[in-house]
């Protein structure tokens, strides 16, 4: 045996150590929801409030910060709460949802609740459950409030799946009284108030799938000022600058990627003010006494902030916050009407999050509650942005994790991940759990943002439209042949997977490309494109019906062709489908049809179905099983087993 000097040796053993902490981290710990969502200061700075997950159900923290002892308030029977707003120095706003069974995640009820920072004088203030007045409310964001009412949205309850025209009102925080302001002059309208609480305006996508802004001035009547049926993009309207004369607006940027511009009032004209020509901007960063934006956010491969002025404290305190959290990004959450204490969540993809207090007076931030506390950012793996070029030229942008301590290692076995929607969204640089619990297993995981994705600009998005099996499919080929050609992947174990159109494309690249894949799993897809006009939620209004023709096409000689269940004399990879028995988005035939088909070609494959379970596993149990079972699946037929 050749003998080891001491520094290799101590090398060896941390980095033993580090494998061996890393191995072992149960894979029902990444089924585990946040103990933590979001923390937000009260706007005195002596009260948080906190959306916290108690024996699995998402409640309502309030701690009061002399001694951090508060209570947990528990909304009633099936309810969980979904978000909430200090809208008082004493008083929150806060929303709720339910679990319905269709979809993954519990859905908003379309009410509105108040309850002071101690926890008493709860009530609900409006929404369908409150006698006599059927309406579906939320607030216009930014909040906008005067301490004894808020500026909300809301919607008469109707039977039109194609939905109403909500009307801007104020909403009284302790009676509940509501004293109406305009209604909207086109359904589903997204309204924006300028810094005095005037609504100025109202925009949505209607049937058509064209996108309409109207404007007022105050308290005046709707113009319509943009109708993309008629004429080119031109901005959306997204918040009021400080004077009030001017308006922050998504508008045509460089390379056909939105940028951001100011619209003048008075004038009607756009100035540019940010155009990245590469992707779009994710939100704008609003200063602390929320009358203006001090930077841009956006996502080009990590989470970047533009500064729009450098000078502006807010500028300063981040710059500084994100020089002591190097390698993460760093986000105010909420902070006192002065701006002295600010709640800031520092986070990377590779760290689900901790929550920091910081304390102007002091110049210093303390550390309050991390997200999940049983995942130590030390023992995952790092997820680094990529770019690949497609086969016609394209840019793709994604993400790849490979193993801890296997950043450098060759001919991995590699899962690629394709995410959901699959129009306007994207993966992101951020803590993903399934990504974590498959590379903690040793596998390389692959991301890839295919042309349709969000966030790189309507033509990147457009460019999708219509390519279900067609281009989006080839996005995914090229980045998965990119990683052999790199070295990263080992070509004989490479395995597909997704959720939803993740779940399509998972199968699709199997029949379409059978020699590339060794296994395919399709989670809660869609296996049958032709079914897509009639079965599920989508295409049971009119908008639903505009939309598939618009991004599926109406041809069904081509959607069957591309349909994954026409070409099962193709496949040669092994099949795992996971299917939610109550699932309304995607319902359960989809996946039942592929498994009957497969079951008649004599095709063995693994089969997972949760009757309760929607589109997307909820339930922690379920959620473990599904890891523990897609981790043995792949051990299976890519793992060191598969050798």
């Amino acid at each position: 045996m050749r003998s080891v000097d001491k520094a290799s040796a101590a090398v060896l053993a941390a980095f033993l150590a580090v494998a061996s902490a890393h191995a072992q981290v149960p894979l029902a710990d990444f089924a585990r929801a946040p103990q933590f969502r979001d923390i937000k200061i009260s706007p005195q700075g002596d009260y948080l409030a906190a959306s916290a997950v108690v024996d699995g159900k998402a409640v309502l923290s309030l701690i009061h910060l002399d001694g951090m002892k508060g209570v947990n308030l528990r909304p009633r029977d099936l309810d969980e709460i979904a978000d909430f707003w200090w809208a008082a120095p004493h008083r929150l706003v806060y929303s709720v949802s339910q679990k319905t069974g269709g979809l993954e995640q519990p859905v908003a009820t379309g009410e509105l609740f108040a309850v002071n920072a101690d926890g008493s004088s709860q009530k609900m203030l409006a929404g369908f459950r409150v006698k006599g007045d059927p309406v579906i409310v939320a607030p216009i964001l930014p909040l906008f409030s005067d301490d004894r009412r808020v500026l909300i949205s809301a919607s008469r309850w109707t039977s039109d799946r194609d939905g109403s025209y909500p009307t801007a009102a104020w909403l009284d925080l302790d009676s509940g009284s509501v004293t109406r302001i305009v209604t909207a002059p086109i359904r589903n309208a997204q309204f924006v108030a300028d810094n005095d609480g005037d609504v100025r305006f109202a925009s949505a996508q209607g049937t058509d799938q064209a996108w309409r802004v109207y404007y007022r001035e105050k308290k005046g009547e709707w113009e319509l000022l943009f109708d993309e049926s008629k004429h080119h993009f031109e901005g959306f309207p997204v918040r009021f600058g400080r004077s009030g004369s001017e308006v922050y607006v998504k508008c045509a940027g460089s390379r056909s990627v939105d940028g951001l511009c100011r619209w003048n009032v008075a004038t009607r004209t756009l100035t540019a003010v940010w155009s990245d020509g590469e992707v779009v901007p994710d939100e704008l960063l609003p200063t602390f006494d929320e009358k203006d934006a001090f930077a841009i956010r956006s996502t080009p491969g990590r989470p970047q902030s533009t500064l729009i002025d450098a000078s502006a404290p807010e500028a300063k305190l981040l710059a500084a916050m994100s020089a002591q959290f190097p390698g993460e990004y760093v986000r105010f959450t909420s902070h006192t009407r002065d701006g002295r204490k600010v709640v800031v969540l520092v986070a990377a993809a590779d760290d689900p999050g901790s929550f920091y207090l910081y304390d102007a007076d002091a110049r210093k931030a303390g550390f309050l509650f991390a997200r999940m506390p049983w995942i130590k950012p030390e023992a995952m793996s790092k997820v680094e942005p990529i770019v690949v070029k497609a086969r016609d030229g394209t840019a793709l942008h994604g993400y790849l994790a490979r193993p801890q301590g296997r950043e450098q290692a060759k001919g991995l076995p590699l899962v690629v991940y394709v995410h959901g929607g699959p129009f306007g969204v994207r993966d992101l640089w951020e803590f993903d759990p399934t990504v974590q619990a498959l590379a903690s297993r040793g596998y390389a995981v692959l991301q890839v943002n295919y042309r349709g994705s969000g966030g790189y600009g309507g033509a990147f998005e457009r460019a999708g439209y219509r390519e279900w099996g067609g281009r989006m499919q080839d996005d995914v080929t090229d980045a998965t042949r990119w990683a052999i050609e790199q070295g990263i992947a080992d070509p004989k174990r490479v395995c597909s997977f997704g959720a939803s159109y993740g779940g399509y494309a998972a199968l699709e690249g199997a029949v379409k490309e059978p020699d590339l894949y060794r296994c395919a799993i399709g989670y809660v897809g869609v296996y049958d494109l032709t079914l897509m006009y009639r079965r599920g939620d989508v295409p049971q209004s009119k908008y639903g019906e505009n939309y598939l023709k618009r991004v599926l096409g109406e041809d069904e000689a081509v959607l069957w062709d591309r349909s994954p269940i026409a070409h099962l004399d193709r496949l040669h990879a092994k099949v795992m489908l996971i299917v939610g028995g109550a699932d309304t988005r995607v319902p359960p035939i989809y996946g039942e049809n592929l498994h009957y088909a497969l079951d008649k070609a004599h095709v063995e494959h693994e089969w997972l179905y949760r009757r309760t379970e929607g589109h997307g596993f909820y339930e922690e149990a379920n959620r473990t099983d599904l890891l523990e079972r897609v981790v043995a699946f792949l051990d299976r037929n890519i793992g060191a087993a598969a050798h």
